[in-house]
């Protein structure tokens, strides 16, 4: 009996996913208020039977009782999630929350199937960021920000990244993280936030050449920082956040225009500069005619994405572990052999999803600094998605950089989380405040009246 079900779960997974990612869509044409509040629900409902039925299927096919006990922690986490954050905010986006977790409980399943120590390790560090960011909306509804001040936010992420540069511990060449009492944290992770915040802050009044050319300065001083430390994933990240915010503040094709050509310039200038760039230029290539050596990983990447199909192989039935760096690079491509190519597109479908909420708040706020900050979270967090998952199916070279959410790695899980309480924090100062200055206009024209 047991078999049948581990059988037929494979086929159960990607249904659950597929109409979960459907709810996503549907979601943003639903008006109303009772249907939106029906398909939340199924969301809910959809993500905690995904989750069993993945842990349960992990418990069977290994017979380790602490997937259950795991399992247990997982859903109690989501269901806290899911359940608390609405109470607490009635105005809190729904659809990004529930993404959230879903994306969440797919990480942990998958990291879970690969390293059961390291999938609870991740999930402290994303437990501890969701209390750390449930705080963040009750700060923004109280304290009044003083956005015009982007200096100190600039020159913060500046010193932090120059920190790592002199600092930092070096990984396969590359200074990436830095070490205090026994803990290795990836400091551009949590630069990325107070990046946008410097970027919005910097142009949400003020767009007149002047200004956009100091913005510019001081984007290229943590690019360059970035590049100096040969964390070129991260560096095209911020010159690309920064590019696009710039023409959703100003609307300028020529800005746009000469940020694609310096962009251009500097990967041309990175393939002839580093030699770690001329390598995964050239497994991009040619990957099959070095497969016993620099294309080792993207070649196994590709036969686990082909050896999974469209419903996978079933959770324990694949081979991800034989991939280099599969639980932070290629994360992905485990997800298509064990889960499924279905459940991989559905995952970059909820991820688009994500990337479409944001910019959807961005554009129907009225403060300018938050559209701008919400927007500017959701072209960084896609434009890591694509290439995370663009490297994994060899569409682009490799970058090195996590997939949110999903990859292995506690700097990553936790300012994503951040990132997306950050954003709620945003949509809900205005939400809630203008819902409070709609009741204190009633109170007052009552009292008039009386």
């Amino acid at each position: 009996m047991r078999e049948y079900f581990v059988e037929l779960s494979g086929y159960l997974i990607t249904l659950t996913v597929a109409l979960y990612t459907f709810e996503c869509f549907l979601l943003f044409r639903l008006r109303q208020k009772k249907q939106r509040s029906a398909c939340c629900i199924r969301q809910i409902c959809l993500i905690l039977i995904s989750q069993f039925l993945c842990f349960f299927t992990l418990y069977c096919k290994s017979g380790n009782r602490n997937y259950l006990f795991f399992y247990l922690y997982v859903q109690l986490f989501l269901i806290m999630v899911m359940v608390l954050t609405p109470l607490l905010y009635r105005s809190v986006n729904r659809l990004l929350l529930h993404n959230m977790c879903m994306l969440l409980g797919l990480g942990f399943v998958i990291l879970s199937r690969l390293s059961l120590a390291r999938a609870l390790r991740q999930f402290v560090i994303a437990a501890a960021g969701f209390l750390l960011g449930l705080g963040l909306p009750a700060v923004f509804l109280r304290l009044k920000f003083e956005y015009r001040r982007y200096l100190p936010f600039a020159l913060l992420g500046i010193g932090v990244l120059s920190a790592v540069l002199l600092l930092g511990k070096l990984t396969r060449g590359s200074k990436l993280s830095l070490s205090f009492l026994n803990l290795t944290f990836q400091p551009s992770e949590a630069v990325k936030l107070l990046f946008i915040f410097f970027l919005a802050a910097a142009l949400y009044q003020d767009i007149s050449l002047k200004r956009v050319f100091f913005t510019a300065i001081l984007a290229a001083c943590h690019v360059a920082v970035l590049a100096a430390s040969r964390d070129l994933g991260s560096a095209l990240i911020f010159f690309v956040g920064f590019v696009i915010l710039v023409f959703l503040a100003t609307g300028s094709f020529l800005y746009l225009g000469l940020g694609v050509l310096g962009g251009c310039i500097s990967a041309v200038s990175a393939y002839f500069l580093f030699d770690h760039v001329r390598v995964r230029v050239l497994a991009f290539r040619e990957p099959f005619t070095y497969i016993d050596d620099q294309s080792y990983q993207i070649t196994q990447s590709l036969f686990a994405i082909g050896s999974g199909s469209w419903f996978g192989t079933g959770l324990f039935n694949g081979r991800p572990e034989d991939i280099p760096d599969v639980i932070t690079d290629f994360i992905f491509s485990a997800v298509c052999e064990e889960l499924g190519v279905i459940c991989g597109i559905c995952l970059m479908l909820i991820c688009l999803s994500c990337f479409a909420a944001m910019m959807r708040a961005g554009t129907e706020l009225k403060d300018t600094f938050a559209g701008l900050a919400v927007m500017g979270y959701g072209v960084i967090y896609i434009f890591q998605v694509f290439l995370t998952v663009g490297g994994g199916i060899k569409f682009i070279p490799l970058t090195g950089v996590t997939l949110p959410f999903i990859s292995y790695g506690g700097s990553s899980v936790l300012a994503s989380v951040l990132m997306f309480m950050l954003i709620q924090s945003l949509i809900i100062k205005e939400r809630e405040g203008g819902r409070v200055r709609v009741e204190k206009k009633k109170r007052t024209e009552t009292r008039k009246e009386n």
